[in-house]
């Protein structure tokens, strides 16, 4: 997997800060959870129903990845 220019100065940028304690945990979880808003990330059984699929159907048909060893939903197109 290749990472952009933009996608590796974002990563040392975040690493930078946080470790020179310009972020904090807070700070991480709002980037995490603007991160997820954009992606449009839910679990697999939230996906399934307000999508009115089935849980298969979902995890066969849809872009699934696993972060934070959970199974989630990629829908932002």
């Amino acid at each position: 997997m290749t990472t952009t220019e933009n996608t590796k100065k974002l990563i040392d940028f975040t690493s930078d800060k946080f470790e020179k304690g310009d972020l904090d945990n807070d700070s991480l979880v709002q980037l995490i959870e603007l991160c997820g808003d954009y992606l449009n990330l839910k679990s697999i059984p939230d996906y399934a129903k307000d999508h009115n699929l089935s849980y298969n159907g979902v995890k066969k048909h849809r872009n699934i990845i696993k972060l934070f060893n959970q199974k989630l939903v990629i829908d932002n197109i």
